[in-house]
């Protein structure tokens, strides 16, 4: 696992990113390979969540609203959530002794964890969402990443809970000691975008959020959707370039031009930070993947003028 985040790091350097990311390659379990990087990951080790499922839990949580490629809850909630044999700052730790530049810290945002569990002690998803913001907050304060970033895939498909989920996302980005930011995108299960929703009715959910900047997803959905959010002052955006759900590289040229499009829509190059893949590799064979980051630098150079 070592070996294999030290590959990731090095390829990423040598292809010319500016910002590294571990891949959140150490999340990996080959017995749960699913989304368990992304959920399990996280609430498995929390104090007060139970991963044992039982058919009886499977059927409750059928009865809730809840995220629609779930057939059964990430964990049961059964007491007050702490933060149990999570340790983030010893990942973090692990990542920043391998990378050979700046680094970004993922973390899952506190909504979209709430929405995958089944819940039989707070009694309502607010309180549910600002228990692990605060467990979460606690130990971002200790992960000085250049970029500690918040990924949220679920409030897409709820933008009527926007409010509320930018106020669990900022207990988070409060604590960032460097630069925090959140990562919004569709969905990417299995290849497939698992939540609807168009940016324009994102809008108060993004005005709401005390990020540096926001990492969109743009090489698939609509670009010309991100003319929506125009006008928020004060926010900066990453631009998704690359598709993660096709298996096809794309030419440095179409990466060039994706970038330029955004540009207009947003309101000039000064408005984007960063510009990356739309979400993570992971669906990906590895020749591919890499192809696709070569393809990210050589596009980002090309529409700079290197």
């Amino acid at each position: 696992m070592i070996d294999a985040t030290a590959v990731v790091l090095a390829l990423q350097q040598r292809l010319g990113i500016d910002l590294l990311t571990d891949g959140e390659i150490p999340r990996f379990d080959v017995d749960h390979p699913e989304t368990n990087g992304m959920i399990e990951y996280f609430v498995g080790p929390l104090g007060g969540v139970r991963s044992e499922i039982r058919r009886s839990d499977i059927a409750a949580f059928a009865r809730m609203e809840h995220l629609g490629f779930r057939a059964r809850p990430a964990g049961v909630v059964t007491r007050e959530i702490d933060e149990g044999t999570l340790d983030l700052v010893g990942a973090y730790r692990a990542a920043r002794a391998l990378a050979p530049g700046p680094l970004k810290f993922t973390v899952t945002s506190p909504y979209m964890l709430a929405r995958t569990l089944l819940d039989q002690h707070y009694g309502d998803l607010r309180s549910l969402a600002l228990a692990i913001a605060d467990v979460l907050a606690d130990q971002v304060r200790d992960i000085d990443a250049d970029v500690v970033q918040v990924d949220e895939a679920n409030v897409p498909g709820s933008p009527e809970d926007g409010e509320l989920a930018a106020e669990v996302i900022n207990r988070v980005l409060d604590a960032v000691p460097g630069t925090p930011s959140v990562h919004l995108c569709f969905g990417n299960y299995g290849g497939q975008r698992v939540q609807a929703g168009r940016m324009s009715s994102l809008v108060p959910f993004f005005a709401g959020l005390r990020a540096d900047h926001v990492v969109l997803e743009a090489a698939r959905h609509d670009t010309d959707d991100l003319a929506h959010l125009r006008e928020l002052d004060g926010l900066r955006f990453g631009v998704g370039v690359i598709d993660v759900k096709d298996t096809q590289v794309e030419g440095a040229d179409e990466v060039a031009k994706r970038i330029e499009e955004a540009s207009g829509w947003l309101g000039g190059p000064d408005r984007i930070d960063y510009v990356h893949p739309d979400c993570g590799f992971w669906i990906l064979p590895r020749s591919i993947a890499d192809a696709k980051i070569a393809a990210l630098t050589a596009g980002r150079d090309l529409f700079l003028g290197r």
